[in-house]
């Protein structure tokens, strides 16, 4: 796409993004479409609160902005209690502005608990329309539940403070498990080799029975640990190293059509389960007393109206 896509239209993009966010869950399916006959490149970044994931997504993009129009989009927590969000990190990553080819937006994480957004999947094929080469998806720092970050981004870099020992142990059954590259970042810290140490173990424990990184399809892809800093502009380099052999090592295997298939099923899935959450929601108490049988028939019956009908 670099090179052939049209000069960007911010204020239609920016505005095309503020009504798929706000669209009703109800409303997703009819608005979806066709997917783009193009798809940008998508890289997550994950980890813990703290860990500097804005800070390392802003230094990720400077680094890959030669490679055509790049996207970042940060999602921030939501307030359970006031719905807002503070969106921070477009206020971190404001000296990232200047670039033609830059395009930022942050979205509050709204009734997600996953660490992602709602209508993620149609931002991103928004951004797919509007000549996207590279898309990055800094999640909420929530966890394990990160996981379904997996489904939605092609290479996914879990980024790890040297502090976090406690933190790692408890992600080792979870995400540490679908990363496709190690970030341990501020690296200028004294502990940071000895958790990159730590990390490599597990890697190793996780990963056992994989061939290593040959890039050609013929073994398993076993995720790299890199030492980041913002202070070592060479730290980002070789993480942006690192995106680029996952992304051959994808093509290569056949991986990338298989994450493919997941993404399409895991929009059906979040799709069908926003709106039987809104559906519940505003039954009355009486409605838990009929049978359930009858409870999961009305349920149904109510999921097979909504626009784009029919999908049950």
């Amino acid at each position: 796409m670099s090179g052939v896509a049209p000069p960007l239209d911010r204020r239609a993009l920016g505005l095309a993004l503020t009504r798929i966010a706000n669209i009703r869950s109800a409303d997703a399916l009819a608005a979806a479409g066709d997917p783009p006959a193009t798809q940008a490149r998508r890289i997550g970044l994950t980890g813990a609160p703290g860990a500097g994931k804005s800070t390392l997504a802003g230094r990720l993009a400077l680094s890959r902005l030669d490679r055509g129009r790049l996207g970042v989009l940060a999602i921030d927590p939501t307030s359970p209690k006031t719905g807002g969000a503070i969106l921070g990190d477009r206020i971190r990553m404001d000296d990232l502005a200047g670039s033609e080819n830059l395009f930022i937006r942050s979205f509050g994480s709204r009734s997600a608990a996953d660490g992602l957004t709602d209508n993620l999947h149609e931002l991103l094929e928004t951004m797919d329309r509007f000549g996207f080469d590279e898309v990055i998806v800094e999640t909420v720092g929530v966890g394990q539940a990160e996981v379904a970050a997996r489904t939605q981004v092609d290479t996914l870099i879990l980024v790890i403070p040297p502090d976090a020992g406690d933190v790692v142990q408890a992600m080792k059954a979870g995400i540490m498990e679908v990363a496709d590259i190690f970030a341990i970042n501020k690296a200028d810290m004294p502990s940071a080799a000895k958790m990159a140490i730590e990390v490599k173990r597990i890697i190793a424990l996780t990963h056992r029975g994989h061939d290593g990184n040959d890039g050609d399809g013929g073994g398993g892809w076993v995720p790299p640990v890199v030492l980041t800093s913002q202070a070592d502009p060479d730290s980002i380099v070789q993480l942006s190293a690192q995106v680029d052999r996952h992304a051959e090592w994808l093509r290569a295997s056949g991986e990338q059509a298989a994450r493919a298939l997941a993404r399409r099923r895991y929009w059906l899935r979040r799709w069908l389960e926003r709106n039987a959450q809104q559906i519940i929601d505003r039954e009355p108490a009486a409605f838990f007393e009929m049978p359930r049988a009858q409870q999961m028939t009305t349920l149904l019956e109510q999921l097979g109206r909504l626009p784009g009908g029919g999908v049950v």
